[in-house]
């Protein structure tokens, strides 16, 4: 049986860090990135493997997972649903009840939040959400990393959500408990964020329609696809709808201008944000899709080690 070395944690979602540890988890991954460009060998996961479940297809997600497990001397098992028993009918629980016996840790990418929920609670080692259709903890945690490299602490500030109020959006809201920001979701009536995710961001988060209200000062601006995986049928009604909500050079122009533009990626150019702003001097999303990495790895650190 694979014994945890600490007290069993596990990382669905943001508010499952306190923020003293979500911010030491930022420099920690900081000081991870460095040590790595630095060419220093650090394997403490040596021996040890993390398991990564993925019922959506994935790029960052595994790639990140995987090569951060191999730098920290571990090993990653890639399970997708067509080639184990979870995918046959055997039960959440019985998975993760055998599973957690084998391995160190699991990974877990899918559609139902209440997944990884059921299945963390019948495992024995952590399990780690590296997305539902509720949350993307993981993408946030390197969010906030990217912007603390380029612009400092973002507590304070004012971060402008532009779009569908989705899994990203959700972690968003979280982020603004977490990390002490103000956060303006614009979205069309209809695709608003859950509403108790919302209430319990308190004063913190504002709803708009105008996204041009929204971005204005704004020292961050964030957007993701229109359809999101599994909502590809609603792709030609979703453009019709979000189309006045495209990040584009005259929306970013009305954010601060030292403002910066983040998407979680992959990125449809055209539709939820234009060529010049995605690859333009404000957008740091190739950072930002680096950071999945680091962060990735301190959280790997933070809950196995």
């Amino acid at each position: 049986m694979s014994v945890p070395s600490k007290p069993l944690r596990h990382f669905l979602s943001l508010l499952d860090l306190s923020s003293e540890e979500a911010h030491a988890l930022l420099q920690r991954a900081i000081a991870l990135k460095q040590d790595w460009r630095a060419g220093r060998c650090y394997e403490p996961l040596r021996g040890r493997t993390l398991a990564m479940i993925f019922e959506k297809a994935s790029t960052r997600t595994r790639v990140s997972f995987e090569v951060g497990m191999t730098q920290f001397g571990g090993h990653a098992l890639f399970l997708s649903s067509r080639d184990t028993q979870l995918g046959r009918g055997e039960s959440i629980e019985d998975s993760a009840r055998v599973l957690s016996r084998m391995v160190d840790g699991v990974m877990i990418r899918t559609f139902a939040h209440e997944t990884v929920e059921r299945f963390a609670a019948h495992s024995q080692v952590p399990v780690i959400n590296g997305l539902t259709d509720r949350f993307h903890p993981c993408q946030l945690l390197a969010d906030m990393q990217t912007f603390l490299e380029h612009r400092g602490s973002i507590r304070g500030k004012t971060v402008a959500w532009v779009g569908d109020g989705n899994n990203m959006c959700h972690s968003y809201i979280n982020a603004s408990r977490l990390f002490d920001f103000q956060l303006r979701i614009a979205t069309p009536e209809t695709f608003e964020p859950d509403a108790e995710i919302l209430e319990a961001a308190g004063d913190r988060c504002q709803l708009f329609r105008n996204p041009e209200a929204a971005v204005q000062g704004a020292d961050l601006v964030v957007t993701d696809v229109w359809a999101s995986m599994g909502q590809e049928g609603e792709q030609n009604q979703r453009a019709q709808v979000f189309a006045p909500y495209q990040v584009n050079e005259k929306l970013l122009a009305k954010a601060d201008a030292q403002a910066l533009f983040m998407h979680c990626l992959p990125a449809h150019r055209g539709e939820e944000v234009s060529a010049a702003v995605i690859d333009g001097p404000q957008s740091v999303v190739w950072d930002e899709a680096e950071n999945r990495l680091h962060a990735q790895k301190a959280l790997l650190e933070f809950l196995l080690v």
